[in-house]
């Protein structure tokens, strides 16, 4: 059920659909030929559809591209009764994909959001091309017994916040890129934005008790759709070595990895990531 968002005008790409009774914030860039294929777009951890910034310029020329902040991130709704599970963004973006009247769709996954990307193409191969895995997440373990256990004390919520602030925002992109050159003030607020609400902190919780561990290698085998993985060779977040054994664990897996960039690639080098997925999907340019 696709709403306008009342503050901005009929043609501005940001928009608000309801989903499994969350509010879901997406920006919108659609494309004159409506046999152009649709490219959705997936953040990571601690972040929004903002980090694909630089991406949209160069691919919405080519795609009808939907970039979708998932509950709990940035301008969705921090919902206290969504399930924040890996598996269940993974059928949310099905949802999605079925409320926006996609067909085969096809699926951009940064870091934590590349684990969404994959769960929903093993949910529903049928309705997903091709995906795009950039520094995607991998092999992690579901959060110990006892952090989850702490979690429901009412203090936690203060823990979350010393944990998020701790070192700040420009330290934080600081270990994301390769080039510190890249942090500028329009990168630093466009990151530290979100957590202006104070219920995004009440979601993380929600996010560390409900988040199952990574997909295991048995469960990558049953991912369908062709999958390209682009990685930093830099990347302190999600080491290099993530994505060779990722490689070999998906079925029909490429891996392209970029010499001078870190784990934010679509942010440090756009024009070499948006040339690789065209050509993955075959568009010419």
């Amino acid at each position: 059920m696709e709403i306008m968002t009342s503050a901005v005008h009929e043609d501005h790409p940001a928009k608000e659909t309801v989903l499994q009774n969350t509010k879901l914030y997406y920006e919108h860039y659609p494309h004159p030929n409506p046999a152009a294929p649709s490219l959705i777009m997936i953040h990571g951890f601690l972040s929004s559809c903002f980090s694909f910034r630089k991406l949209i310029p160069l691919l919405r020329n080519h795609f009808h591209l939907y970039a979708v902040d998932l509950p709990g991130f940035g301008k969705s709704e921090k919902s206290r009764t969504f399930q924040y599970s890996l598996k269940n963004y993974g059928q949310l973006i099905l949802d999605f994909i079925e409320d926006m009247k996609i067909e085969n769709a096809y699926i951009i996954g940064h870091s934590m959001g590349g684990q969404v990307a994959m769960h929903a193409a093993r949910l529903g191969p049928e309705r997903i091309k091709k995906l795009i895995l950039i520094g995607c997440s991998g092999y992690l373990k579901r959060p110990s017994s006892f952090i989850v256990r702490c979690s429901y004390l009412p203090f936690f919520v203060h823990v979350i916040k010393r944990w998020v602030s701790k070192k700040g925002v420009r330290d934080n992109l600081l270990t994301v890129v390769h080039d510190p050159e890249l942090i500028d003030d329009e990168l630093i607020n466009g990151y530290a934005q979100p957590f202006s609400d104070q219920e995004i902190f009440h979601a993380l919780i929600r996010v560390l008790r409900h988040r199952e561990g990574d997909m295991l290698p048995e469960e990558m085998k049953e991912i369908k759709p062709p999958v390209l993985l682009l990685w930093g060779r830099h990347d302190r977040v999600i080491p290099l070595l993530v994505g060779e054994r990722m490689v070999n664990d998906l079925p029909d897996a490429k891996l392209k990895v970029y010499d001078n960039a870190g784990h934010l690639l679509p942010e440090e080098i756009p024009m070499e990531v948006s040339e690789e997925i065209c050509s993955f999907i075959d568009i010419k340019k």
